[in-house]
């Protein structure tokens, strides 16, 4: 039986207007005790994934990616941490390989199990547009800005829109400051629930 604290971080937005996790994802979490800390970062990420995915197709609607595969790798991208407790309070990378076996020992395809693995690894050769958005998430939940990683986002945004660069990423630098705004909260949010795994 999963503890309560871990309930209530799939449940409770702790006033933000969070979107709750895919529920094979919260059954997931709760079949693997998880952290209620990574419930709350997990809800955090994917509640910003969507909110990206939303303006990509807004603003950019001949950018193809699949979504539903975006929005479940940001809602399982750290699921190694329940492996790896300390890399949710610490730096560590050991969650990704293990987050990607985890998931394929749990019955998720390849194509959505990768995420766990990609979401560190931006600038690898085989990357799609649905990796670059759950690593954008990843950081700018938190208000973190990586250029190295926007740019390739721009990239592949310019590429198929034709607009040049520097317009692009004048409408993503606005879209990321508009994200950006609501981190405070995030993080306090995620801050509220124990690294620990609490007893049920």
């Amino acid at each position: 039986m999963p503890s309560v604290v871990l309930r209530r971080a799939l449940v409770d937005a702790g006033g933000l207007a969070l979107r709750s996790l895919p529920e094979r994802v919260e059954v997931l979490l709760e079949s693997l005790d998880a952290p209620a800390r990574l419930a709350a970062h997990l809800r955090a990420v994917h509640d910003v994934a969507w909110q990206l995915a939303d303006w990509v197709q807004q603003h950019y609607s001949a950018v193809q990616f699949d979504r539903e595969a975006m929005l479940f790798g940001a809602a399982t991208h750290d699921i190694g941490k329940t492996l790896y407790p300390d890399e949710l309070s610490g730096p560590g990378s050991a969650h990704e390989q293990a987050g990607y076996e985890l998931l394929l020992a749990h019955g998720c395809d390849a194509s959505c199990a990768r995420f766990a693995r990609t979401h560190g690894s931006w600038a690898a050769a085989d990357i799609g547009m649905e990796d670059l958005l759950v690593s954008l998430a990843d950081k700018i939940w938190k208000a973190k800005r990586v250029s190295e990683l926007e740019q390739l986002v721009v990239a592949r945004l310019a590429a198929v829109s034709g607009l040049q660069p520097w317009q692009v990423f004048m409408t993503l630098d606005d879209e990321l400051d508009r994200l950006a705004a609501d981190a405070d909260r995030r993080l306090a949010f995620q801050a509220s629930y124990p690294v620990a795994v609490q007893p049920s």
